[in-house]
């Protein structure tokens, strides 16, 4: 079966009929008890983790909208509202952590939007497409548009594609910290494959072309790629070397991302490929995952 690597909003309507069950996350139960034994500079280093968050699409509230928790999935809240039609998905942190991307179908029109995180104001609109990820200083976007990859310069406006006119299906793209690099997924009748190009433009180098390969993220140093098969999650270095599965459990894993420090993935798991997703995090080297959310469909996270 080909895969499509991106779950639209038609679709995730689809998905937010059902719901999802579970337990609350431990793993930040040793965290805090470190918190409370420690002297003082050892307490701030180990209650890190409780300050970082995660922000995630769910359909728990009706329609998808975009919530946000600390990443040990305490403080749960929403942070878009809108009609009833509307559906926002796709968050992502600017790199300050002070205003979010998303996509929605906010006016009838599939499009990229900003919202900033402290709520002092409504959502923006800012352009055509979706599966919107920003720069490293964030002064640019790249994004999906009509199947083709953009990179878009937030202050002029200006837009460039980076993807070849003639490649089928690209989406999923992502900024390399370092700037330089944008890594994205495109489907061919063999099946999906990941690339990677310069942020300024040429020809795109291959690396993966097996089970499915999509939705690559770059570790926070560079040196790694979390991507998503058709049913997991596994890491590949950018030259598509050191190919490494990290969930291999049963259900379906999808759209993988990294703690700020590299060393923990979020992600979400369905029983199926139609859901219903909850939000699961995993040491980066493998291990045992646990649960972060239940009830509703919770999906596409990030975390900062």
């Amino acid at each position: 079966m080909k895969k499509i690597c991106s779950i639209t909003i038609s679709v995730l309507l689809v998905l937010s009929i059902l719901g999802c069950t579970g337990r609350v996350a431990e793993i930040f139960k040793s965290q805090r008890a470190v918190c409370e034994t420690k002297s003082d500079e050892s307490k701030e280093e180990n209650c890190k983790k409780v300050n970082e968050r995660i922000v995630f699409s769910s359909n728990r509230s009706g329609p998808w909208r975009i919530w946000i928790m600390n990443a040990d999935g305490s403080a749960m809240r929403q942070l878009t509202k809108g009609e009833p039609d509307d559906h926002d998905v796709d968050p992502a942190f600017s790199p300050d952590g002070k205003t979010i991307l998303f996509s929605s179908n906010r006016g009838g029109k599939n499009g990229i939007w900003k919202i900033p995180l402290n709520g002092a104001s409504s959502p923006e609109r800012i352009c055509d497409g979706d599966q919107a990820e920003w720069s490293p200083d964030g002064t640019r976007i790249v994004f999906k548009r009509n199947e083709k990859i953009y990179i878009r310069n937030l202050a002029s406006g200006k837009e460039k594609g980076i993807s070849p006119i003639d490649w089928p299906h690209c989406s999923g793209p992502a900024w390399s910290p370092d700037g330089k690099t944008i890594a994205f997924a495109c489907r061919w009748d063999a099946g999906n494959m990941i690339f990677t190009v310069e942020a300024a433009g040429g020809k795109p180098t291959k690396v993966y072309d097996k089970q499915g390969a999509c939705e690559p993220h770059w570790s926070p140093d560079g040196q790694l790629l979390a991507y998503e098969t058709e049913t997991h999650i596994c890491t590949i270095r950018p030259d598509g070397t050191k190919n490494r599965m990290i969930t291999y459990f049963g259900g379906v894993q999808h759209y993988p991302q990294w703690s700020p420090d590299g060393k923990y993935l979020v992600y979400c798991q369905g029983v199926t490929e139609r859901g219903p997703w909850e939000l699961y995090i995993i040491p980066s080297k493998s291990g045992t995952p646990v649960k972060l959310t239940e009830g509703g469909s919770d999906m596409n996270p990030d975390w900062k």
